[in-house]
């Protein structure tokens, strides 16, 4: 795409703060009605304030009109009739009923907003979270977890806040501003005219300003989720980041992505916070010209010009006050825009290919066949060229071979974690892609060689979605897997709370998620490198275990011990994307093939 040139870029970036915006209010269309309300109210609290003035201005009339007045022809003094209190009196209590009741439909106003600001503000998060489970693996191996973290806090929350000041600010400050506008042409024209003389100046900066600041704001919220995705990575690698000595890469990594932020943040800010200082120097300009002119005018017209002089006094505020708020609404709207932008922008991102079940499997045999499967994760660049294998029901099948050479990509499209670029993988002669992912995650217990855990209790750990498991299932799996005496050594055994002050080694997470993987229960299994964390005399009880466990199941082992996997019925040895040697153990080394060579290059030492 060719860079933009000219008055292009700010039109590009005005389509985008339009289309975000626009994006955002079609979202809350469900929340429309009670918008509305509060926007009707939040129009009605703003007339009260606006005719207020005026009546101000006749009770200045009435106290002037009672003040003795100075002959100049005569040098005589002039004494008034007496004062009208009744006519003071009605008019001040007609300006506290309107105040107040304009006070009690801004706290109105407020409170339907905010209701309606923090509905929205869930129903963004609920989606966001529903759509991290639709999205494909392919964009969280592209996309930093610090950044999609940061639009669900930083962006919805930059969003709630803009929703919740911004809006009805904008609406009272447009009516406020309108209507001072006619309630002061109606008074006196020439001192409207001043004081919109005075004004239109600052708003003319005002619209400059702003049309330079919403760059800063998109920015702003890029680099702050920059920032977060780099110190969440760096954080969860502390240790590696340590050892390897990264600290200075990490440092200056993290100086470079702050600056940017720093830069951003500096300028996005200075620019919005010229508005106030700005505004207020209008609205000082417009009291001294209304003083200067209504003086003028009141030499002409004499003591009766006081009141309008007093109107017009309160009417600068209330019309320079608009134009500060709509200036301070339309910089945190395009903060919201920019946030917006970065919500939706990951709301829609293209999703896993929808289910289309043809059928469902419920009970299985467990026959697994690829057949001519090929896959890149960049569509370019092929890494399974050709994959064919036959898995028979309830057979151990061992995956084997140097890294790289797709063990873990074939387990993934089994899952269908990704989906094959080209041949098929069938369960029982069904092809996956005629089953919905739900229904092939069911039939698979699965051990990674990443362990991981939440912060629950013990139990909850091994039990995880089967919440119903009993007792007895869970301790026997514990056994089985050679980890129910560790945990009976645990302060409160099974129902101890697995945080950060809890010592617990990587090997023993292991034999945990095992566990997790035995009380699961599923008809087949996936074994990614489950031993790679334990010791040798664990590994042997875990093998144990684990041909009770696999006994009768379809399971698929992937090893680098090729110790581990000499019991099974069938070993795939892959490079480079195919199958280059298949048969058991013994088979493979009367070849004295690929698999030989790595299985005497473990134990030649032996």
């Amino acid at each position: 795409m060719p860079p933009m040139r000219g008055n292009d870029a700010p039109v590009q970036k005005a389509k985008h703060t339009r289309k975000s915006l626009i994006q955002l209010l079609k979202y809350s269309k469900r929340c429309l009605p009670a918008i509305i309300i509060a926007l009707t109210i939040a129009v009605a609290s703003a007339v009260f304030s606006i005719v207020g003035p005026k009546y101000v201005g006749k009770l200045g009339d009435y106290i002037a009109a009672a003040v003795p007045k100075l002959d100049e022809a005569t040098g005589n003094i002039i004494l008034p009739g007496p004062m009208d209190y009744k006519a003071i009196v009605d008019i001040a209590v007609f300006l506290v009923t309107i105040y107040s009741v304009g006070a009690v439909l801004s706290y109105v106003q407020g409170y339907i907003m905010n209701s309606v600001t923090q509905r929205v503000c869930k129903s963004l998060r609920n989606d966001i979270s529903r759509k991290i489970n639709r999205l494909p693996l392919r964009y969280f191996d592209n996309t930093l977890f610090g950044d999609v973290l940061s639009r669900v806090t930083n962006d919805v929350d930059a969003i709630a806040q803009s929703l919740n000041q911004s809006v009805i600010s904008l609406v009272t400050s447009f009516t406020m501003l309108i209507g001072v506008l006619v309630m002061m042409f109606t008074i006196n024209w020439i001192m409207a005219l001043t004081v919109i003389g005075a004004t239109i100046v600052g708003f003319g900066f005002m619209m400059l300003i702003m049309s330079k600041s919403q760059k800063y704001f998109l920015a702003q919220q890029r680099n702050l989720g920059a920032i977060n995705g780099h110190v969440e990575e760096i954080y969860s690698g502390h240790n590696v980041v340590k050892v390897l000595g990264g600290e200075k890469q990490a440092k200056r990594t993290f100086n470079e992505i702050n600056g940017k932020l720093y830069a951003s943040g500096w300028k996005s800010q200075f620019l919005s916070g010229l508005m106030m200082p700005l505004m207020n120097f209008v609205g000082n300009f417009g009291f001294v010209a209304v003083c200067v002119v209504g003086g003028v005018l009141a030499i002409q017209n004499g003591a009766g010009f006081i009141g309008t002089i007093i109107s017009f006094m309160i009417y600068v505020r209330l019309f320079t006050n608009p134009l500060s708020q709509i200036a301070q609404g339309m910089n945190s709207m395009q903060s919201a825009a920019a946030a917006s932008e970065r919500v939706f922008e990951f709301l829609n991102e293209e999703e896993l290919s929808p289910d289309a079940p043809v059928t469902e499997l419920k009970e299985i045999r467990g026959e697994v066949e690829f057949k001519n499967v090929r896959f890149g994760y960049d569509p370019e660049r092929t890494i399974i060229n050709d994959f064919s294998a036959h898995v028979y029901p309830g057979q151990k099948v061992a995956i084997v071979g140097p890294t790289g050479a797709g063990k873990t990509t074939m387990v993934n499209l089994l899952m269908r974690f990704y989906e094959v670029n080209g041949g098929s993988i069938t369960i029982d002669g069904v092809d996956i892609k005629d089953l919905t992912r739900e229904n092939i995650h069911d039939l698979f217990g699965m051990v990674l060689q990443d362990t991981w855990l939440f912060e629950g209790t013990v139990r909850d750990n091994i039990v995880y979605s089967k919440t119903d498991a009993p007792d007895e299932k869970v301790i026997k799996a514990a056994k089985a897997a050679g980890l129910d005496h560790f945990i009976r050594t645990l302060p409160h055994g099974y129902n101890t709370v697995l945080d950060d002050k809890t010592s617990i080694s990587a090997g023993q997470k292991q034999l945990i998620t095992i566990a997790r993987a035995m009380v699961e229960d599923a008809p087949m299994l996936i074994l990614d490198e489950a031993t790679s964390s334990v010791d040798t005399r664990t590994e042997v009880l875990i093998q144990e275990a684990m041909d009770t466990l696999t006994k009768g199941r379809t399971s698929f082992v992937i090893a680098h011990r090729l110790s581990t996997i000499k019991n099974a019925d069938l070993i795939l040895v892959m490079k480079d994307g195919d199958v280059i040697e298949s048969g058991n153990h013994n088979e493979l080394m009367e070849k004295g093939g690929f698999y030989s060579d790595l299985y005497n290059s473990q134990f030649a030492a032996e």
